[in-house]
């Protein structure tokens, strides 16, 4: 099959067909033009979930709560979502972002980073970690991404997953999302990572993404934009809800 015919099932299936992947991210290249795509979005359920919304401050993107009177556990909703390193880009869907950003300025690695971290302790939904890094040091650009799982004999333990995929080719990324859909508990993502379309510019791709999301459940979408060259990255965001 055809990677736009893959990409494309992928995108109708887990995405727009899909009422609850939960919290999702996709690392990319711009299909329209030198650049590099960085998707986050996060989606609730709850009221506490819902409370919330991306800002944005330089290159860091963050969720901070709607009303701050509603927070009833700010533990696992309130984080760095996207940390810049010189020529690395990090992006998670919690505080492990920060974990990552503090190991790799100390001269540690991704997996180092990670290996001192576990799945979300939510039961019991168990909800797991997902984490990727852009790394534009070299003449070829890396992706890596990882998703620390609640084993399935043992949800006290958790499953580790790194995965290190060829680059995308423009207009192509590479996402991991929370969960395989809706449920009680929420069962987790499974399998390798999807290859999803990043088709047309950056704000066709918000939009895209946007659109294909549950309204009924969509909170947040980001999109940071890294320009082949250029030093700064910029977030492009779209919030459902907003102070």
């Amino acid at each position: 099959m055809h990677a736009n015919a893959i990409a494309g099932a992928n995108f109708e299936r887990h995405i727009r067909n899909n009422s609850y992947p939960g919290r999702g991210l996709v690392v990319g290249r711009a299909e329209t033009e030198a650049a590099w795509y960085i998707l986050y979005w996060i989606m609730g359920r709850s009221e506490n979930s819902r409370n919330r919304c991306f800002v944005v401050n330089g290159g860091v993107l963050r969720t901070e709560p709607v009303d701050v009177s509603r927070v009833a556990d700010p533990s696992l909703i309130i984080y760095d979502a996207m940390l810049d390193l010189p020529g690395r880009y990090l992006v998670s869907n919690g505080d492990q972002t920060r974990t990552l950003y503090e190991t790799l300025k100390a001269g540690g690695t991704f997996d180092e980073a990670l290996a001192t971290r576990e799945r979300e302790p939510d039961a019991p939904h168990y909800t797991p970690r997902i984490s990727a890094m852009l790394d534009l040091r070299a003449e070829t650009p890396s992706v890596t991404l990882s998703i620390l799982k609640a084993n399935q004999i043992d949800p006290a333990l958790t499953d580790r997953y790194t995965f290190r995929p060829a680059a995308p080719s423009a207009g192509f990324g590479i996402g991991l999302t929370t969960y395989a859909g809706d449920g009680n508990p929420l069962p987790s993502f499974a399998g390798d990572p999807l290859l999803l379309p990043l088709k047309g510019s950056a704000e066709e791709v918000l939009e895209a993404y946007w659109s294909a999301l549950n309204s009924t459940n969509r909170i947040s979408l980001a999109l940071k934009r890294i320009v082949d060259g250029m030093e700064n990255s910029t977030i492009l965001v779209r919030n459902r809800f907003v102070p």
